[in-house]
């Protein structure tokens, strides 16, 4: 309530981006005073339940519902983020060197359509301020993902220096890694989501997972690959394959979409990637196909226009392990993980599952 009384008129009534700096800077602000991390968990945190709690590539998950990339892009406030209820987050896209993105306005809001438009270009720190983030975060509640890109100088027969050199100089700071070929604000950079690009490109970051696993001496970590709910049939099917056959951890369906189908803000006419409930049925029905196409043995994680409970709950069911918001969260404010997590138990229940793991791909059987 406080936040959709409060903060959220004042919130919509700024600049789209400097209200998203305003958020990022503020949670990190708060987190450094004795006691401001202690204050957000009471406010917001989630309780956890033996209903939702996951063990996945290794890796604990208090509850499904995670943060997609894009938020915060730099991880400057995991720690406030970790507070609010999140069973896990992404931080980035980064890419090894610094860049300022697309020109200014990027990020657009659609109120009617419950949507955003961003064309924000992967603007970012670049890896040594990253790295610096997520060593002075200290010791964290929640698993983070770093989601790497490539840099837009950078053509795409050198794309896997780029994401290399990402994993080289963060692979420590990562529970696990999400390699974005998807972004369609990037140019050229979704041509990689196809053939032998993909297989280059999958190679190549793979190789350097195994690489800095020997020498860090550690079990190894997961690798993810996010997917464009713009694919047909058969470049899905594609896609997919050459992902399973990487021997890559999983998948996340999906990135934003160019398609403007059903809007009627006059923002529409932006250029850029669309997210938020225009992309619900779209993201479900790939994660649906992707299930299929592994047959339910690479994870997935659901994102693209989750609001409510049924939303992630018909994104669990189509076959995704994990959801994760971002336009849900900045329209309903951080009540909604209360709200999801809440309403996903009273599904589960009344289904009759004990366990969240029971209705992971439950409408295929």
């Amino acid at each position: 309530m406080l936040y959709k009384k409060l903060a959220k008129p004042i919130l919509f009534r700024m600049d789209p981006e400097k209200a998203h700096h305003l958020t990022i800077d503020g949670l990190s602000a708060v987190t450094r005073f004795p006691g401001g991390a202690q204050l957000l968990k009471s406010m917001y945190g989630v309780q956890n339940s033996p209903l939702m709690n996951q063990r996945i590539w290794g890796l604990e998950f208090a509850n499904p519902v995670g943060l997609a990339a894009g938020l915060d892009k730099n991880a400057k406030a995991v720690k406030g983020f970790s507070q609010l209820g999140f069973g896990f987050m992404e931080v980035g896209t980064i890419t090894p060197k610094p860049q300022p993105g697309n020109e200014l306005p990027r990020l657009f809001r659609l109120p009617e359509d419950k949507a955003l438009i961003n064309r924000m270009g992967f603007n970012n720190v670049g890896t040594d301020e990253m790295a610096y983030n997520l060593q002075q975060t200290g010791k964290r509640d929640i698993p983070v993902a770093i989601n790497i890109g490539k840099n837009k100088t950078t053509p795409n027969e050198q794309a896997e220096e780029d994401y290399r050199a990402c994993i080289r100089e963060l692979y420590t700071y990562g529970d696990f890694f999400v390699v974005n070929i998807s972004s369609p604000n990037t140019p050229d950079l979704r041509n990689l989501q196809h053939g032998n690009d993909l297989k280059r490109l999958l190679d190549a970051v793979t190789a350097e997972m195994q690489l800095q696993q020997k020498k860090n001496g550690d079990a190894g970590k997961p690798v993810l690959v996010k997917i464009a709910p713009d694919l047909m049939d058969d470049e899905l099917e594609l896609t997919v394959h050459t992902i399973k056959d990487s021997g890559v951890s999983g998948i996340i369906a999906t990135n934003t979409t160019l398609s403007r189908a059903g809007l009627v803000h006059a923002n529409r006419s932006q250029a850029g990637g669309l997210s938020g409930s225009p992309l619900t049925q779209r993201s479900t029905e790939v994660i649906r196909r992707v299930y299929q196409l592994t047959e339910g043995k690479l994870p997935i994680i659901g994102a693209g226009g989750i609001f409510t409970a049924k939303d992630a709950y018909d994104k669990i069911r189509a076959g995704a392990s994990l959801v994760e918001v971002y336009t849900g969260l900045i329209y309903e404010g951080p009540g909604i993980l209360t709200n999801i997590n809440r309403g996903l138990q009273d599904l589960l229940k009344k289904d009759g599952y004990t366990h969240i793991s029971q209705a992971i791909g439950a409408d295929h059987n």
